[in-house]
């Protein structure tokens, strides 16, 4: 199948809304107030300023988990950087080759749908979006990606993967309310399709290999973590070594993917936002 036709059946916004249920479910946080949104903190504005580092201490993802208003927040703010990145990549005159112009600008077209979808689910909760600097200036760093398409896409895959991961840690969030769950994983698997195109695009495999990659250190969280993407061991049983014969450590690797906490993801994000 044309890889074009499938990522444009994905993502749609008109499917993503089609369910009443969707609608009734997201009521209750329309009604929570003011006071709730003041409480939904973004996760790059929390590494800019002290008083929201501090707040964030006291929200309940300090133990690793946030609730539900939190994680909507938390995934409209990296839907809004994947959107930026993309939209001023598109922008950047003589960036990305014809060859991936259309992969890259279907990827957009998702990001677009991601954030209409989840700023109307949050209506007047939804946080505002950040300003970026994806020079990396706010961290130290001094890229350019809307100049050397290498950056570029190394960096689309930084974001991609580190977004399939921010999913899958706060998942557990939304667990007792299936419809939320049901969206948010609707949503993840077609982030994990973008890093696997990406990837391709780029001369590696469509999934991580143990920490292994070849973005700069400076990247190096977004396959460490708590859990790193190097990690043998799933549901307490170790399985190093007991595949040599195919693929050995790194091919289990490979089998799993792990979650990052968000404030894992807050600090890899944190070095592309300014406020």
């Amino acid at each position: 199948m044309n890889f074009l036709k499938f990522l444009d059946t994905l993502s749609d916004k008109d499917l993503l809304n089609e369910k009443s249920s969707r609608r009734d479910s997201f009521d209750m946080f329309k009604t929570l107030g003011k006071g709730a949104a003041l409480a939904s903190i973004p996760f790059g504005l929390a590494a800019i300023s002290t008083k929201t580092k501090a707040a964030t201490k006291s929200m309940a993802y300090a133990a690793e988990m946030a609730d539900e208003m939190d994680v909507l927040n938390f995934a409209l703010t990296l839907e809004y950087l994947e959107r930026s990145f993309y939209q001023q990549g598109l922008d950047a005159a003589g960036l990305i080759p014809s060859s991936d112009q259309a992969v890259f600008a279907k990827i957009s077209q998702h990001e677009d749908a991601h954030v209409d979808f989840l700023v109307t689910a949050l209506g007047s909760n939804a946080v505002a979006e950040p300003t970026f600097d994806f020079t990396g200036a706010p961290g130290g760093l001094n890229l350019d990606p809307f100049g050397d398409y290498p950056t570029f896409m190394a960096l689309a895959q930084g974001f991609e993967d580190t977004g399939v991961r921010a999913y899958k840690g706060q998942a557990g969030a939304l667990a007792n309310d299936n419809a939320l769950l049901e969206y948010a994983l609707q949503i993840h698997s077609v982030e994990a399709r973008h890093a696997s195109q990406v990837r391709r695009m780029r001369g590696e495999k469509g999934w991580i290999t143990q920490s292994n990659n070849t973005l700069p250190t400076e990247f190096a969280a977004i396959y460490g973590g708590s859990t790193p993407e190097s990690n043998t061991t799933q549901g307490g049983v170790n399985l190093s070594g007991m595949f040599g014969q195919f693929g050995g450590d790194a091919a289990v690797t490979e089998a799993f993917d792990e979650p990052l906490t968000m404030n894992e993801v807050l600090t890899i994000a944190s070095i592309f936002i300014v406020s």
